[in-house]
């Protein structure tokens, strides 16, 4: 199934939530519809309009917001008060707001993680989660990601690493952090288009040209924060959380080749969770957007509709 049509918000709030955070939080699709709460990837990376798309207008309510530090949300970039806690905690602030008893939970990548981790909080305020591109957090995960083990072409991964001083290399991930946030543009901006180029050739996309904008900057400065701690997650915490969330109808949808977060990962997850529904896309890589993935998570977001009384 293809994207619906572009589409503007009905309504956009800007919701302070503590700590000087103020969220940037829109509504699309269907003013009565079935409530969807959209989490994006990243961790930094903020929401798109394109993502509005992947949802149908006339049975979805979609929110669809811009996490702490990141998009559109203030301040841009800041790493106070920002943890996973807090934004299971915002998330659970947006419910109150916008007057919805449960919703459903929606997250790609990072947004599965944090999709997890607001339903192990909050199970009884969750009717259904779709979850793609399964991230948990770990620091497995993590080192695969930044030794260039979880899928990277040997080209790609060795550009990134000779952003970092050959001494430093065994510390990967502190180093290109130390970069990212020092006070020197001058090692900032080179560290940032590193970082942000491997991603980008894990996902296909050309490399940039251009040096970082702040909204680049701000978004490797929220990842480094978060990767460094692994991602502010016990070890094992979400397979160990299942349990309280077993009952909550689930489907996973994960890319097959996908080089940003491995199979084995989603596999893992669908072991410790058999009754969750499992979408496995041959061929597809991480994208959210991409047609094969799109189709999944439509049909993945169906499933979950169905089951818990939205048609």
């Amino acid at each position: 199934m293809p994207l619906f049509p572009e589409s503007e918000p009905w309504a956009v709030h800007h919701l302070a939530v503590g700590d000087g955070h103020t969220l940037y939080v829109e509504e699309s699709a269907a003013v009565h519809g079935l409530p969807v709460v959209f989490l994006h990837g990243g961790p930094g990376s903020g929401c798109s309009p394109a993502q509005r798309r992947l949802f149908d207008p006339a049975r979805f309510r979609a929110i669809l917001f811009d996490q702490r530090g990141c998009g559109r949300s203030t301040p841009l970039g800041a790493t106070e008060a920002n943890t996973t806690a807090h934004l299971v905690a915002d998330l659970e602030h947006l419910r109150q707001y916008l007057g919805i008893p449960a919703w459903i939970v929606f997250g790609g990548s990072w947004g599965s993680t944090l999709g997890l981790a607001y339903a192990q909080t909050f199970p009884e305020r969750v009717l259904g989660l779709v979850l793609r591109g399964i991230f948990l957090g770990s620091h497995d995960e993590i080192r695969a990601y930044v030794e260039g083990r979880s899928g990277a072409s040997v080209d790609s991964w060795q550009s990134f690493a000779d952003a970092i001083p050959a001494a430093e290399r065994a510390g990967l991930l502190a180093a290109c952090a130390r970069r990212i946030v020092a006070a020197d543009p001058t090692v900032v901006a080179p560290a940032v288009r590193a970082w942000l180029n491997y991603e980008r050739a894990l996902m296909g996309e050309a490399p940039l040209n251009e040096a970082p904008d702040g909204a680049r900057i701000a978004k490797a400065r929220i990842q480094m924060h978060y990767l460094t701690q692994a991602c502010f997650l016990p070890p094992d915490a979400l397979l160990a959380g299942i349990e309280r969330i077993r009952h909550i109808p689930a489907a996973i949808v994960h890319g097959t080749a996908d080089p940003v977060c491995p199979l084995s990962t989603a596999q893992e997850l669908h072991r410790r969770w058999p009754e969750a529904h499992w979408l496995a896309v041959a061929g597809a890589g991480h994208a959210g957007l991409s047609p094969p993935i799109v189709e999944a998570c439509s049909k993945a977001l169906g499933w979950v509709a169905e089951r818990v009384g939205g048609g």
